[in-house]
């Protein structure tokens, strides 16, 4: 690795903004490409001390609350979409305030809003997300399309509704997790084949989020023809969410080793929690990576990563190293960027890491620290 970790405190997530920006060069030559546009779901990162470097390649967030839409309304100023299940009366306001699309999660929510948004000065781009009932999510938890959802309306329900389509602009889709462009390209069919007589009359067709775009092995040149072939048939403009995609890969986690100690098997207590601070790990469930390590057995020393909680399960995973544990070492988590800071917590008390930016002029920036303040704030 180029970073030198002893530069930065422990814990503490960083973020290289050269793998930063080796991503969103990525997206930049699919929106090159294809025409389309591309923004930060910022659900998956929201570290605004980086959304001067994102804005010069994406056209803007998209955003799941007003929290969000003002965060990128803020601090990057380009284009701010929002999707919520439901919107909140005393927060509309604002929304329309901060937004340029607005996309409902059903023709209830677009009529009680419809009126007021119709009455405003600007012009603000409406959409609906639909629900193709087609997913290949296998983790039922992140699966929008599973059966009952909440998220998205139904053919059925479009049907007995049509009266209601004027004014909107544009569909929206959500349907991935991690996903590569083949996912996208049978997506796209389930859609065309039950909405397909809608989407002709659109102005815009977002595919949403869960485009693996960055990742290694990704089929850019099929998603690029997808893309192509859905705005040559429907005469669309075409926008993507990614969040993972944007900052994959190219965040930390640093730890220290507090402890190790032995019931059966060597245990190493760390001063970072699954539960607080990688809070995915357990709710995927999913192991992360780390820098030097392997599988359990793979080297000499293998060891349980567990944190500092009092929570049982608080359990990163099993690990090997080429040299023992001890007290003091230092063990660094791969691709922390994305969920976790956006997800993490004070459970236990437990301080939160540090935000730090490994800069293109390889220097070592502290962005924020965290105290008891912090902890106390929230309760």
């Amino acid at each position: 690795m180029a970073i030198n970790f002893d530069l930065f405190p422990s814990p503490c997530y960083v973020v290289d903004e050269a793998l930063l920006e080796k991503n969103l060069k990525i997206l930049k030559y699919v929106q090159d490409r294809t025409d389309c546009k591309i923004l930060l779901a910022t659900k998956a990162f929201s570290m605004y001390s980086v959304f001067n470097t994102i804005g010069k390649y994406l056209y803007g967030v998209t955003s799941s609350s007003l929290n969000e839409a003002r965060l990128g309304y803020e601090e990057m100023g380009k284009e701010v979409h929002i999707f919520s299940p439901a919107y909140r009366d005393d927060e509309f306001d604002k929304i329309i305030e901060y937004c340029d699309h607005i996309v409902f999660n059903s023709f209830n929510q677009w009529k009680k809003y419809k009126n007021k948004i119709l009455a405003q000065p600007k012009k603000i781009q409406i959409g609906l997300r639909i629900n193709p009932e087609y997913s290949e999510i296998k983790t039922e938890i992140y699966n929008p399309c599973a059966k009952n959802s909440r998220l998205g309306i139904t053919l059925d329900d479009f049907k007995k509704n049509e009266e209601l389509l004027d004014g909107i602009d544009g569909i929206h889709f959500h349907t991935m997790c991690e996903q590569g462009a083949d996912v996208l390209e049978r997506t796209v069919k389930a859609a065309a084949e039950k909405f397909g007589g809608y989407l002709k009359n659109m102005k815009w067709l977002n595919f949403g989020g869960g485009h693996h775009i960055t990742k290694e092995g990704y089929d850019l040149d099929r998603l690029i023809r997808v893309i192509d072939r859905v705005k040559e048939k429907y005469n669309t403009e075409i926008y993507l969410e990614p969040g993972e995609a944007v900052a994959l890969n190219s965040g930390f986690l640093i730890s220290t080793v507090l402890d190790v100690i032995k019931n059966g098997i060597d245990l190493a207590v760390l001063d970072v929690s699954a539960a607080c601070h990688m809070p995915d790990v357990l709710e995927m469930p999913y192991r992360p990576e780390v820098i030097g390590a392997g599988e359990a057995g793979e080297f000499e020393y293998s060891y349980r990563l567990t944190g500092p909680t009092c929570l049982a399960g608080d359990i990163i995973g099993d690990y090997s190293f080429k040299k023992p544990l001890k007290e003091g070492d230092r063990v660094i988590f791969c691709d922390m960027a994305i969920y976790s800071m956006v997800k993490n917590n004070t459970f236990n008390g437990i301080n939160l890491p540090s935000i730090a930016l490994y800069s293109l002029d390889k220097k070592a920036k502290i962005i924020k620290t965290f105290g008891y303040d912090d902890f106390k704030r929230r309760l």
